[in-house]
């Protein structure tokens, strides 16, 4: 379980008929967001597989900073049961039952809400992470090919690449930039805004990608992807 930290941020709460699956998914999203409260809800009150209206009630709240929870869930009946829980609440505006893929999209929409995108913003991100391929770029043309782009090679000095924790970090640092960055490795090129188009790349520790940028800012984020690298992504 993850605490947030800033109140300007989105919460996250999982639900899952299983315990184990809602903590599991829970500390993989919180991994990437450290400031952003994730809470599981899994199971019954005794502890065997289903959901339990009453402790999704008592996570949303508990996940509300002041920006809104957005709520991501593994059956149809885990559904029923969030959406019961936000209809009850004061206020269901500030919450959104999101129909998406529990794994990425609570990747996902950690990644937004780290970034201080709002509710909806962060809903879209969890609900757009099912038809999101491996090496998802933009609908702009190959940065590569433009003129006045910014590119580096960048060595993955972390033992593991652009796993989890490393692409959240550079999609992060991508986030906060106004710039458009694309990762490229092998053949195969993925958006930087996007932590799991950067995860599809497989772009392991030792190797090397390229880095492509274009924008106001795009030297600026060349510059903090090839120092997050330098420190081996904090790893």
């Amino acid at each position: 379980m993850t605490a947030a930290s800033d109140t300007g941020r989105v919460g996250l709460v999982i639900v899952s008929h299983s315990d184990m699956l809602a903590n599991g998914v829970a500390e993989l999203a919180g991994q990437m967001a450290p400031d952003v409260a994730v809470l599981p809800v899994g199971g019954t009150e005794e502890g065997g597989l289903g959901t339990d209206y009453g402790s999704v009630v008592e996570a949303l709240a508990d996940a509300d900073s002041g920006a809104g929870v957005v709520v991501l869930y593994d059956l149809g009946s885990a559904k029923m049961t969030a959406e019961m829980a936000v209809e009850s609440a004061d206020d269901p505006s500030r919450y959104a039952v999101v129909d998406g893929p529990l794994v990425e999209g609570a990747v996902a929409a950690a990644v937004a809400a780290q970034g201080g995108a709002s509710l909806a913003d962060v809903a879209a991100a969890a609900e757009g992470a099912s038809g999101e391929s491996p090496a998802a770029v933009s609908s702009r043309p190959a940065l590569h090919l433009v003129s006045d782009a910014v590119s580096a090679e960048v060595l993955l000095t972390n033992d593991v690449g652009l796993h989890a924790r490393p692409a959240a970090l550079l999609a992060r640092t991508v986030a906060e930039l106004d710039a458009d960055v694309v990762v490229r490795y092998g053949d195969e090129e993925a958006n930087a805004a996007s932590v799991l188009a950067l995860m599809g790349l497989s772009a392991p520790g030792g190797e090397s990608i390229t880095v492509v940028a274009t924008g106001k800012d795009a030297e600026e984020a060349v510059r903090r992807i090839e120092e997050l690298a330098e420190r081996g992504f904090d790893d």
